[in-house]
């Protein structure tokens, strides 16, 4: 065998089909039944430069635009070539995936929402459209979602499954590697893996795989007999060691649902919802780490906070428990969480009674599913409410003087036109009409409002290759890392999409170097 790749989710599956298509034999060890987190996932591709779809959309893109914005993003979590590079083949990259079989859509949804819904495939993802990002970038739509009923993710991953199919790489399901085979100098040869064969462990391992794929995300009860049925059934497994003659990619996932792993490398980061799958326990990374590989951005977790949609709660004022202004109320829900996270968690949207009913009226045209439950749930139940603003700070347990003369300062901001954080005047309303109302926005494990969260850091790689780097920045032959196993252009900051792209991006240079060609000089 050529190349083994370790976990088939969106990176993997990318890594496979390039390494196949340059003429290696390609084998895909997947501990569970395929997907990854990419298959439970929006199923959004942040891609720009001037894709076939934004040009049927309308929309002129280039690639200095798209760096431009994502340099604000990024970071320093790759060089800035490597973000170029990005950028420049990313509307090649989108291409790629439709030749694939993935299907996109040049509908562009009318209003700023964290996901459309289903009459809508493209979309402003991230902050484009916002000071500081547009005064540095022209705005341009870049999220791409793959054509689906409901969640997108699986259409997406299901397309990628059929192409390598197609393309004859080996997939062995049920098959977790547990260590990694170097020579005398270091260089990797192989893998040893556990696999559940056949019998009552094997049905027990593909059904827990099955349900955890559905309900983990949502359940804590049932990721937890998942988990456990799931290590009893490889604890019936054979180990079996696998030689390689190219390399070995690391493709696993992130570290989201290792809470120790977690707390090690994060150690500030609060509890929330862990969004991914049971494959997310940091076991890729861990395999990197236990042969000497350097990590980057570990102690990056993004946490979502969206309350939009419906679009109105943007027009809001959101304070911290010490009632400062936490951030433009219109930013991306990656940005607010971060925002949030550094004001100590805990946060209030303020609205007034026209901003509520605007809100109610806004909830069925402008949500899917997930999305309206949080709504129904904030105008409902999640809130305190108040004749006077006074009243509202009183049953907040806050200072009244204070509260009172921070909506008076958003207040005339809003008459003026001229927002001190920058909102969009289309998105600047004032609040003056009783009742008023507090919506308790706060991050933490609300199981009504839940903060979603992710990893984002990884392994160290050469970013010319993907291959991993040891902790002393020297290239361990023969493994390679991609998507969330590795460190990448999404390590700094989430944007919707940018992950998945990221997956796309570094699956298809590890696919490509490990099977003997160079990524830069393919495009």
């Amino acid at each position: 065998m050529d190349v083994v790749i370790v976990g088939l989710g969106g990176a993997g599956a990318c890594a496979a089909l390039e390494a196949r298509a340059s003429g290696a034999s390609v084998r895909v060890l997947e501990r569970l039944n395929g997907g990854g987190a990419t298959a439970v996932s929006g199923g959004v591709i942040y891609a720009g430069g001037g894709t076939s779809i934004q040009r049927q959309a309308g929309f002129e893109d280039t690639p200095e635009q798209m760096f431009a914005y994502l340099s604000q993003e990024a970071g320093d979590a790759v060089a800035p070539e490597t973000l170029r590079h990005f950028c420049d083949t990313s509307a090649s990259n989108l291409d790629w995936l439709e030749q694939h079989g993935v299907p996109f859509e040049a509908s562009l949804c009318p209003f700023k929402t964290s996901y459309p819904t289903d009459d809508y495939y493209l979309y402003y993802s991230g902050n484009e459209s916002f000071r500081p990002f547009r005064d540095h970038a022209k705005p341009a739509p870049r999220g791409h979602r793959a054509r689906g009923v409901g969640i997108s993710g699986k259409p997406l991953f299901d397309a990628l499954r059929r192409a390598i199919d197609d393309a004859g790489v080996v997939v062995q399901p049920q098959s977790r590697v547990v260590a990694l085979v170097r020579d005398s100098k270091g260089r990797v040869l192989g893998v040893k893996v556990r696999v559940v064969r056949a019998g009552f462990a094997a049905w027990v391992h593909r059904r827990a795989a099955a349900v955890a794929a559905k309900w983990s995300n949502y359940v804590p009860a049932i990721r937890k007999w998942c988990g456990r049925a799931l290590s009893w059934a490889e604890s019936k497994g054979e180990d079996e060691w696998i030689q390689v003659r190219r390399g070995v990619v690391l493709a696993a996932g992130g570290f989201i649902r290792n809470r120790p792993m977690v707390k090690h490398f994060a150690p500030a980061s609060p509890k929330m919802l862990a969004l991914g799958t049971l494959s997310d326990d940091g076991s890729g990374i861990q395999l990197g780490l236990g042969v000497g590989a350097g990590h980057w951005k570990m102690e990056r977790v993004s946490a979502w906070r969206f309350y939009n949609p419906p679009l109105g709660f943007v027009k809001g004022l959101l304070l911290s428990k010490d009632v400062t202004r936490i951030c433009n109320e219109e930013l991306y829900g990656a940005a607010v969480g971060r925002a949030m996270i550094r004001s100590g968690c805990k946060a209030w949207l303020i609205l007034d009674e026209e901003g509520r009913a605007k809100c109610a009226d806004q909830v069925v045209g402008q949500t899917i599913f997930f999305q309206r439950a949080t709504a129904w749930y904030l105008l409902w139940k999640g809130h305190r409410k108040a004749d006077s603003l006074s009243g509202l700070a009183q049953a907040l347990r806050l200072p009244e003087d204070t509260f009172v003369q921070q909506v008076a300062r958003y207040n005339s901001g809003v008459a003026s036109g001229d927002d001190e954080l920058g909102k969009s005047a289309d998105n600047l309303a004032a609040i003056h009409a009783p009742p008023f109302y507090a919506f308790d926005v706060s991050i933490g494990r609300n199981p009504f409002f839940p903060t979603p969260s992710l990893t984002l850091g990884g392994l160290a790689v050469e970013e010319d290759t993907g291959r991993v780097l040891s902790s002393s920045g020297v290239p361990i032959e023969g493994l390679y890392a991609a998507g969330r196993n590795a460190a990448g252009v999404a390590s700094e900051a989430y944007v919707s999409g940018l992950s998945i792209a990221d997956c796309v991006y570094s699956g298809r240079r590890a696919g490509r170097h490990v099977a003997g060609g160079l990524w830069r000089d393919a495009e």
